[in-house]
């Protein structure tokens, strides 16, 4: 394996640059602190106190080439998406709105039954939104509110020097028609089997075993590795060849994959094994693949080399780094 050229294709893959436009619009809004706003910036949702439980809110655009490539998957993951951010903070999604913009019908109505079946699988309602039927373009946009225990959500800024770095993922799924990079593991499983699995980050995250956690989105497996570190002003070292990969996929595009069901987590290493038969228990495979350190530097390593991904001194993911998080920003505590 050339470390230095994967490196370089990682650095460049538009699923990670295209995050560094969110240091931009940081700017434009107001972080003094707020006393019912728990965390919001750089986390998958933004965490409200909401007495004894949080409340978890959080919102996603589909891409405008995947609407165009495939309108009934663009539906059904503007659901999978959104559920999968509350799931990542140790959540249970409760309800989804949704904005329809509408210029050709027959899409809209393939981006409708993808929605459906996304809802009838995972068992959580659209209960409202809005709807444009008289746009020049197509687009659809969801947002959801999910809920957790106050004690037990994992946030993205808290990783620990000393942590293992745990990837968990479903390797049984394909890429559909036309979506190279979309590892799809939820739409031709049945209802109770996803449904449990949605459950597995609330499970891990009531038991305390987890610091820090994200779901493995549109930057792949790495690139959600370099965002959590990167919000939690640490660095960490990856073990290319601990990472789980099905058998027969170049693994350049599976690092750059989003995984139906698919997490990045720190674990204390006292707690690793017990997180590793949660997932392992619900078909879901995870491994040790490296360990967090309090550089700023994510290195990946394979026989022996090594290569610099990232220096979060010079470099931005999405810029939600600690001196950029507002003052009060909630920490996990076990």
């Amino acid at each position: 394996m050339n470390l230095k050229a994967l490196a370089k294709d990682l650095r460049s893959y538009p699923g990670i640059t295209r995050k560094k436009t969110i240091s931009e619009v940081l700017n434009f809004f107001s972080k003094t602190p707020q006393s019912k706003v728990l965390a919001a910036y750089g986390e998958d949702a933004a965490v409200l106190d909401y007495g004894d439980s949080v409340l978890l809110l959080a919102a996603d655009g589909i891409m405008e080439t995947l609407l165009k490539a495939n309108p009934w998957f663009a539906g059904y993951y503007s659901i999978l998406v959104n559920i999968n951010d509350i799931s990542a903070m140790g959540g249970i999604p409760l309800a989804v709105v949704d904005v329809i913009s509408m210029k050709d019908e027959r899409i809209c109505g393939q981006v409708m039954r993808g929605m459906e079946c996304a809802v009838e699988k995972f068992g959580v309602p659209v209960v409202g939104g809005h709807t444009h039927p008289d746009c020049n373009y197509d687009a659809v946009d969801v947002a959801i509110l999910g809920t957790a225990r106050k004690d037990a959500v994992i946030y993205s800024h808290t990783a620990q020097s000393g942590d293992d770095i745990i990837f968990v993922m479903d390797l049984d799924g394909f890429y559909p028609e036309k979506l190279g990079y979309a590892w799809d593991t939820t739409s031709k499983k049945d209802a109770e089997t996803v449904r449990r699995q949605m459950l597995l980050m609330n499970e891990v995250g009531s038991r305390h075993w987890v610091h820090a956690g994200k779901d493995m989105s549109n930057p792949g497996s790495i690139g959600t590795l370099g965002m959590l570190l990167e919000t939690s002003g640490k660095g960490g070292s990856v073990a290319l060849d601990k990472i789980p990969r099905p058998k027969g996929i170049d693994f350049a595009q599976w690092l750059k994959s989003y995984q139906g069901c698919g997490f990045v987590l720190t674990v204390h290493p006292k707690n690793s094994s017990k997180v590793l038969r949660a997932f392992e228990k619900e078909g879901v495979e995870g491994a040790v693949v490296g360990k967090v350190n309090g550089s700023s530097l994510l290195s990946i390593t394979c026989e022996g080399e090594s290569q610099v991904l990232f220096d979060f001194k010079k470099d931005i993911i999405t810029g939600c780094n600690p001196s950029r998080l507002p003052e009060g920003h909630a920490c996990f505590k076990e």
